[in-house]
């Protein structure tokens, strides 16, 4: 294949020109190139000093070399010093556990390695590691979302699912929410989203962090009668767990039904998506599907939440704010 660019650097001044509001507002996290930059090639994200390039097609030795070559001056230009490389082919999530060093290379590319960093999203901090796995701690395309949640949160009882990091959580807390739960099958993402409550020196009890599938502590939680005013889902788009697969496509409204039967009157449902082929539409018939199998009707116009201005003509993600009668 022929790459799409040769002017590279001219490419990344337009691109930092478009993101310098985002990054006037506190912000050293965010996408400095997206895929609609690129005829769909590659992303960049920067996190303060460090930038994270993803790659969408499959590249060979001397092709992936070029590109690299092409953007290290520019990217330096910019004041980036250490250059981090994933790979994000299509079928990247079913080969994530068997080649994972192979597409998330736990070196830089260039410049001294970055176990962690922090950077800044409106002024908060959170934990990076640009090395660690394909996804390195945050996602620049939900800020917004963030920011929402932050804005409406106070006095409110927020249950955060799919939680990664926590960034949702977080945006909770800072926004003054009664109380925080948040529901991760890891771990690991869990404690690490712990560290990131302690760099804004909040309070991160373990009793606020839930392990386990997503859909279990649903059932659960209803069952011993817990409600909140605000329920967030963000799931992947594809996730697999012994025998059973997840698929955003066609399992979405099974679990907008089972989060709604949480909400308590009144409360708000935050859902989104990345997956690319899935258009808003069909995404908001999942949302609508799930709500009437729960016997939940929407109160008032459903409010839509689009990426920021660092995702110029982004269409891969749809987001919404759904109130509950």
């Amino acid at each position: 294949m022929t790459l799409p660019h040769t002017d590279w650097a001219a490419t990344l001044r337009r691109a930092a020109a478009v993101r310098a509001g985002v990054a006037a507002q506190d912000t050293t996290f965010y996408r400095l190139l997206h895929t609609t930059e690129t005829g769909g090639l590659c992303s960049l994200d920067r996190i303060g000093l460090i930038g994270v390039l993803s790659l969408y097609r499959e590249l060979n030795a001397m092709q992936e070399a070029a590109l690299l070559e092409a953007l290290e001056q520019p990217l330096r230009e910019l004041g980036l010093q250490t250059l981090y490389l994933k790979r994000r082919p299509e079928v990247a999530s079913h080969r994530a556990n068997t080649e994972r060093e192979y597409l998330a290379p736990p070196e830089p590319v260039w410049g001294p390695a970055v176990a962690e960093a922090v950077a800044m999203e409106r002024g908060v901090p959170f934990l990076f590691r640009p090395g660690g796995d394909l996804s390195v701690g945050l996602f620049a395309d939900a800020r917004p979302m963030r920011e929402w949640v932050q804005a409406h949160a106070a006095g409110l009882r927020v249950l955060n699912t799919f939680a990664y990091t926590c960034g949702f959580g977080l945006s909770a807390a800072l926004g003054g929410a009664l109380g925080v739960k948040n529901v991760d099958l890891s771990r690991w993402v869990l404690a690490w989203g712990q560290e990131n409550y302690a760099l804004s020196s909040l309070s991160a009890p373990d009793e606020d962090f839930l392990y386990g599938d997503v859909f279990d502590w649903l059932r659960r939680l209803h069952k011993r009668g817990d409600r909140f005013d605000l329920l967030i889902l963000d799931p992947p788009s594809f996730a697999r767990r012994g025998r059973q697969t997840w698929r955003a496509a066609k399992d979405y409204a099974a679990l907008v039904e089972a989060a709604a039967l949480l909400l308590a009157p009144g409360g708000q449902l935050l859902a989104m998506t990345n997956h690319a082929g899935l258009s808003g539409r069909a995404f908001g018939r999942q949302v609508a599907q799930g709500l009437e199998a729960a016997g939940r009707r929407v109160a008032g116009p459903v409010r839509p939440l689009e990426p920021g201005a660092d995702f110029p003509g982004a269409a891969h993600l749809k987001a919404g704010v759904w109130r509950l009668s």
